[in-house]
């Protein structure tokens, strides 16, 4: 078994394991730690556990120390010179022209290196502006393109359900969302309604996906046919997947009947995957697919978050 720390670097960023060596450690402690990038100042997570050996990535880089007053004095002093920082880079950005929009500054904590991350439509020269900025600096300069998810974690907000955004509170990475997921949970298909701040396909729709897989694999699909418990055959017209109730129309003698039954007193074949044409799909229908689609193409597109990849 070897011992573990998990320290982050980020309000709700990755989590990156460490060896505790005999120090006592605690969660929400902040440590001093060696990273890709050079000395780090991290908060720890969770406390000191034990995992099995196959489980940790090898050689396990150790904590340094526990951070002192002096050294969280100095993350202060850091966190205020990042504000220059972003100041004098906006004034170097528009002094070259260029067509990109920074969203934050960061100093490694050992002063070695600072980062800046910024967003773009597309790639940009920044050659001159990194020499520019160094002659400033004095020291090594590292210019990051995000992903407008990315740029969202980082600056916060309030989403549509009136919380702070999960991606800047505890989202440590992104999960792959889909359009899928939206049919899956019979929600609108209006991009505006289940995209979120960032214009990408809202994080949340992940959170009840598996239970919502569930659910509907105890449920019959709209338009389907169904058994009811006195053998009367009919037409599935609306399903409530939380309440596991089923809307039938029977027919009879030329007159339609709708009637309501639990979904576990129907006889029916099990549920399979919508296909694409169905009844329910017309030309507005087909457009905001279209734009959904795109919005899972461009999350793709922007892949893993690349703020503090190390």
């Amino acid at each position: 078994m070897t011992k573990i720390i998990g320290v982050r670097f980020r309000n709700a960023g990755k989590v990156y394991y460490f060896d505790p060596k005999s120090f006592k450690i605690s969660a929400g402690d902040h440590v001093i730690v060696e990273t890709t990038r050079g000395i780090e100042y991290g908060t720890t997570i969770g406390g000191v556990r034990e995992v099995e050996d196959d489980k940790v990535v090898q050689p396990l880089k150790a904590v340094i120390r526990v951070a002192t007053d002096e050294d969280n004095a100095r993350a202060k002093r850091n966190r205020e010179k990042e504000k220059e920082a972003m100041r004098i880079c906006r004034e170097k950005i528009q002094k070259h022209g260029l067509e990109m929009k920074l969203i934050d500054a960061e100093y490694t904590f050992d002063n070695n290196k600072v980062l800046f991350y910024f967003t773009a439509d597309g790639r940009i020269d920044f050659r001159e502006l990194v020499k520019d900025l160094a002659s400033v600096f004095r020291m090594r300069i590292e210019l990051r393109q995000v992903g407008v998810r990315d740029e969202t974690k980082l600056l916060g907000g309030i989403g549509i359900c009136g919380r702070v955004l999960c991606c800047n509170t505890y989202l440590s990475e992104f999960a792959p969302v889909s359009i899928r997921m939206a049919k899956e949970q019979n929600l609108s298909l209006n991009p505006t309604k289940i995209s979120g701040v960032c214009g990408r396909l809202m994080c949340c729709l992940k959170n009840e996906q598996e239970t919502y897989e569930y659910l509907n694999s105890r449920l019959p699909a709209q338009g389907d046919t169904v058994t009811a418990p006195d053998g009367r055959k009919g037409e599935v017209q609306y399903v409530n997947v939380l309440r596991q109730r089923v809307k039938v129309i029977f027919e009879e003698d030329g007159e339609k009947e709708l009637e309501e039954f639990d979904a576990k007193d129907l006889k029916f074949r099990p549920r399979r995957k919508k296909e694409k044409g169905g009844k329910n799909n017309n030309r507005s229908n087909s457009h905001e697919e279209k734009e959904l689609r795109d919005l899972e193409a461009l999350d793709h597109k922007d892949g893993k978050s690349k703020l503090h990849n190390d």
